[in-house]
């Protein structure tokens, strides 16, 4: 089966008019999982990377699998006040206002190379902000891995107009 037949659609969730992509059974199937887990390995197996960056909350889920098959770190990036100690931040636009993102300030050093990985990509302004992130102490992104792109959304070229080489499992297209 492919990825895409194990992400659900669920209308007018949160709000109306929205078609919310659950990826719920993906994560519950083990078939599933291991298979969308495995694409992203092995797209980067053999590459160099030092480290690979999750988005709260869901790219945790898949950037620690990647992370231990390729046998790297893994930086989560987190919503403001959600890490302890020294930490670096990026406020970015939402639709309805600000949000802010945070990571350890001494998780990345200058030049490390960092795969970015979120379960799902739409407006990009999540991911762009983590791209900020991540440059801003001195990272190189070498690519953003998402499960899922709503292309007509704009993210991946937000992210292409930025620099930023991306990558997805599947897509949902006109939705």
């Amino acid at each position: 089966m492919s990825i895409k037949s194990y992400i659900r659609t669920v209308p007018d969730y949160p709000h109306e008019g929205i078609l919310f992509r659950d990826i719920t059974g993906l994560l519950e199937n083990a078939r599933g999982l291991r298979t969308a887990v495995d694409a992203m390995v092995q797209r980067y197996t053999g590459e160099s990377i030092d480290l690979v960056a999750g988005i709260e909350a869901r790219g945790f889920i898949f950037g620690t699998a990647v992370a231990y098959q390729l046998g790297v770190g893994f930086i989560p990036i987190r919503k403001a006040g959600k890490l302890p100690g020294g930490v670096v931040g990026v406020d970015y636009q939402l639709e309805y206002g600000t949000d802010r993102m945070e990571m350890h300030a001494d998780a990345i050093s200058e030049g490390d190379k960092v795969l970015l990985i979120d379960d799902l990509i739409a407006t990009g302004g999540t991911a762009a902000a983590a791209v900020e992130l991540i440059r801003g102490v001195g990272g190189t992104v070498v690519e953003a891995c998402f499960v899922i792109d709503l292309p007509d959304l704009g993210g991946t070229a937000r992210l292409r107009s930025l620099g930023c080489d991306c990558f997805r499992l599947c897509e949902f297209e006109g939705e």
